[in-house]
């Protein structure tokens, strides 16, 4: 007997009608994906992840009222387990940066195809970043504006492995676990291992926010990229 898996459960938050019925019809189209309701503006979003339990939040970054960033901060701080995917008209968005210090697992362009949106929605429920070279390198700039590094937890950096940090350090730098395999000379089970023991000891979601750790602590430097 075979056990088909639940497919992921997706939620949309748009101000926009027609982006939210357009997005549940493209997601719903595929068999692994699964829209379980819409939000209008950031505290409908709010309180419909908290009803319905989505693995993943689609949020639209600028709307009425409670915007994207404050609702994503919300969903995210509340122990849901809902990733948030930001959705953007534009990859350079400004408000990129907080967006990610607000809990964010990644950024999406209104734009994309439907197999774009449809992977994107796999990878952040996968625990995945999504962060494309450009939101990496708006990241970047992001912080030689505000002069990394800015939180005051630096110290917990101490508690990882030498081999941990090195692997951290190139989560920052936008690697994928096989790149990092590559680079390391080691097995992506391996880096896999490794990338699981960071989020523990740090007590991060997901590796978008490792990354952001990273910057925020001065492990990375923007310099030099």
């Amino acid at each position: 007997m075979t056990t088909t898996a639940r497919p992921i459960r997706v939620m949309i938050a748009d101000d926009q009608m027609m982006v939210r019925q357009g997005f549940t019809v493209l997601l719903n189209a595929q068999p692994d994906l699964e829209v379980v309701g819409q939000a209008v503006d950031g505290a409908d979003a709010v309180a419909k992840a908290a009803e319905l339990g989505p693995d993943v939040v689609l949020m639209d970054i600028r709307m009425p009222g409670m915007g994207g960033i404050e609702a994503t901060s919300v969903i995210t701080a509340s122990g849901s387990g809902a990733k948030v995917l930001v959705l953007t008209t534009f990859d350079l968005d400004e408000y990129v940066y907080e967006a990610l210090r607000a809990g964010a697992s990644g950024f999406l362009l209104k734009d994309a195809s439907a197999d774009q949106l449809a992977e994107a929605v796999r990878v952040v429920a996968a625990g995945e970043a999504l962060l494309s070279p450009n939101i990496t390198k708006r990241l970047i700039t992001e912080f030689s504006r505000l002069g990394a590094p800015r939180a005051p937890s630096k110290a917990r950096i101490a508690e990882l492995t030498e081999r941990e940090t090195e692997v951290l350090a190139l989560i920052a730098q936008g690697l994928s676990n096989a790149e990092i395999a590559a680079r390391l000379v080691v097995a992506e089970q391996t880096v896999k291992t490794h990338v699981g023991r960071i989020l523990v000891k740090l007590g991060l979601r997901d590796r978008t926010q490792a990354a952001v750790f990273a910057y925020e602590t001065g492990l990375v430097r923007p310099t030099g990229y």
